[in-house]
C-alpha cells in the first residue's frame, strides 16, 4: 500500500514526489515511457544531445535572490541555485510587420520599449502593469476572466494588444486566442518582468538533479509501468492498475497526465456526466518544431537574440491551423545565445509553429515521414525572415509534430499546454484523485514544478488527506 501514486514522470509529478517522499509519504512515481521528464526532456540522436520541449526557463532569478518563484521552489524542494545552474539570456524581440519589441531580464527597457513603439500608450500600459502587479495569481479560488477583454478596457491599440499576447500564448495558452486573465498575469510576469535563463548543459541538468532529490528523499520510480485504470468505487480512487495488469494500492493518487486523460483513466466507474462535460474537454492547441544543430554559433552569423516571436500579419493568429502548419508565426529559439562562460560545442536553432493535430494525427505512416520535412523546410523559409540564413549551415535535423508529442505525453490530441479549462485547486470528481501539471494550470519549467509542490501542500500533506 502507497501513500501516494504519482501518474507521470515529468517536472510536476517528480516535484510533488519530492514533497511527499520528504515528508516520509511512501510514494511511487509511474511513467509510461523508458524515460522521465514528459514534455522537457532530452534525447540522443545520431550522436548529438537534443533538448525537447525546453527553450529558455521563465521566471529567471539571479542566484541567492530571496523572493519569487524559482526562489520558492528551490525551498519547498530542498535544491540549490547550482542545481539549475541559469545563465540570463542575452535579448529577445516580438516582431510583427514594422514595429518590434525588444526584452531582456530587465522589466525596464521592455517599458521603455512599449512607450517608444507604442507612445500614445505608454500610460495605458503602465496602468495594465499596476493591474498586473496588484493580481494575485496564486489565489487558487478565481473564477476564469477573458484577458482580451480587461486588455481591451485599458489598451487601445489592437496591435499592442496582440504583441503582448504572443509570446505569452506561445509559451502557455491552451485556449485559441485568448488566455484566462490570471494565466496572462502569470506569463506576463514569468516572461517580461522576470525573463529567461538556462543552463549550459539545457533541461537534462535539471532531470538529473530532480530525479536524484526524488531518490535521496526515498521516492520510488517505476519506468515502462503505464497505467491502464484508475479503479474507484465512484468516490475514492483505491489504486491503479498497470497496462502490465498488475495493481497498484493507494490511499492517494495524483495524476500529472492531463484531465480528459484523467478521466478516461477512471473507465466506466467515472459518472458520465464527468466525462461529458465541456470543462473537460481536452486542448485543441499542438505545435511542430524543428531543431537544426549548424556548423557555427549564432552569433558568428550576426544572429545574436535568444528567442524571437514573430508574426508576419498584423493580427495575430493563434488556434488549431486549418493548414498543416502555421506558417504566419513562430517562434525561432538559439539555446546558445544565454551568457555562457564559454561556447555550447555546436550552433543550434529551433524554429516552432501552431501545428493542425488533426492532420498529424491521422496522417498515414508512409506519407509521415515526407510531410514532416516539407513543412519543416518551409517553417525554415518562414524563420530566416528574421534570422541571417544558416541553411547553408545546418550539420542535423530533427523535427516533431503533435504525434511525436502524444506519443510520449499522452495528451489527446498532442497538446503541449492541456485543456483550455484548469482546475487549480487540482480536485477532482473523486475526493482523494488529485491532478498536477498543464491542467492544474501552472506552466513552465519553473511553474510546473510549483504546481507538483501546490498540490501535495494543498491535499497530500495534511493528515486527513492520508488517512486510510
Amino acid at each position: 500500500m502507497y501513500d501516494t501514486l504519482i501518474i507521470g514522470a515529468g517536472l510536476s509529478g517528480l516535484s510533488a514526489g519530492i514533497r511527499l517522499a520528504y515528508f516520509g509519504q511512501k510514494v511511487c512515481v509511474l511513467e509510461r515511457h523508458y524515460t522521465i521528464g514528459g514534455l522537457n526532456s532530452f534525447y540522443r540522436l545520431r550522436h548529438r544531445d537534443y533538448d525537447v520541449g525546453l527553450h529558455a526557463v521563465t521566471n529567471y532569478a539571479k542566484p541567492g535572490t530571496k523572493t519569487g518563484p524559482l526562489s520558492k521552489l528551490l525551498r519547498q524542494l530542498r535544491l540549490k541555485w547550482d542545481d539549475f545552474d541559469l545563465r540570463p539570456q542575452t535579448q529577445s524581440r516580438v516582431i510583427f510587420p514594422g514595429v518590434e519589441l525588444k526584452f531582456t531580464n530587465d522589466f525596464s527597457l521592455f517599458v521603455e520599449e512599449v512607450s517608444r513603439a507604442f507612445p500614445a500608450q505608454r500610460d495605458a500600459f503602465r496602468q495594465l502593469v499596476a493591474r498586473i502587479d496588484s493580481h494575485d495569481e496564486l489565489n487558487l479560488g478565481q473564477q476564469p476572466v477573458s484577458a482580451r477583454q480587461v486588455l481591451g478596457e485599458i489598451i487601445s491599440d489592437p496591435l499592442l494588444i496582440d504583441m503582448l499576447f504572443c509570446p505569452l500564448m506561445f509559451y502557455g495558452s491552451a485556449v485559441p486566442g485568448d488566455m484566462d486573465f490570471n494565466q496572462f498575469v502569470v506569463m506576463f510576469k514569468s516572461i517580461f518582468e522576470q525573463g529567461f535563463g538556462r543552463p549550459y548543459a539545457g533541461v537534462r541538468l535539471i532531470m538529473k538533479n530532480v530525479i536524484r532529490k526524488y531518490r535521496e528523499c526515498g521516492g520510488e520510480l517505476r519506468l515502462r509501468a503505464g497505467v491502464k485504470e484508475i479503479v474507484t468505487d465512484g468516490r475514492r480512487t483505491t489504486g491503479v492498475i498497470l497496462e502490465s495488469g498488475e495493481q497498484l494500492e493507494a490511499r492517494n493518487v495524483v495524476s500529472s497526465a492531463g484531465l480528459a486523460e484523467t478521466l478516461r483513466m477512471c473507465g466506466t466507474e467515472s459518472a458520465p456526466e464527468h466525462q461529458n462535460d465541456p470543462r473537460n474537454v481536452p486542448g485543441d492547441i499542438s505545435f511542430m518544431e524543428s531543431i537544426f544543430m549548424i556548423d557555427k554559433q549564432p552569433s558568428e552569423l550576426g544572429h545574436h537574440d535568444t528567442i524571437i516571436f514573430y508574426s508576419d500579419v498584423p493580427e495575430f493568429h493563434y488556434e488549431n491551423p486549418d493548414a498543416p502548419c502555421d506558417l504566419r508565426s513562430g517562434i525561432i529559439c538559439s539555446p546558445n545565445n544565454f551568457e555562457y562562460e564559454q561556447p555550447l560545442s555546436e550552433g543550434c536553432m529551433r524554429i516552432t509553429a501552431l501545428a493542425n493535430h488533426r492532420y498529424w494525427l491521422n496522417l498515414p505512416e508512409e506519407e509521415y515521414q515526407s510531410q514532416k520535412q516539407i513543412w519543416a523546410n518551409r517553417m525554415l523559409e518562414g524563420g530566416i525572415k528574421h534570422t541571417p540564413d544558416f541553411r547553408p549551415h545546418i550539420l542535423d535535423t530533427d523535427v516533431f509534430t503533435p504525434r511525436t508529442i502524444k506519443r510520449f505525453t499522452s495528451h489527446i490530441n498532442g497538446c503541449v499546454y492541456g485543456a483550455p479549462h484548469k482546475r487549480m485547486t487540482g480536485e477532482t470528481h473523486l475526493e482523494n484523485l488529485f491532478l498536477c501539471g498543464t491542467d492544474q494550470g501552472y506552466l513552465g519549467i519553473v511553474g510546473s514544478m510549483l504546481s507538483g509542490i501546490t498540490i501535495a501542500n494543498l491535499h497530500l500533506l495534511k493528515g486527513e488527506a492520508v488517512r486510510p
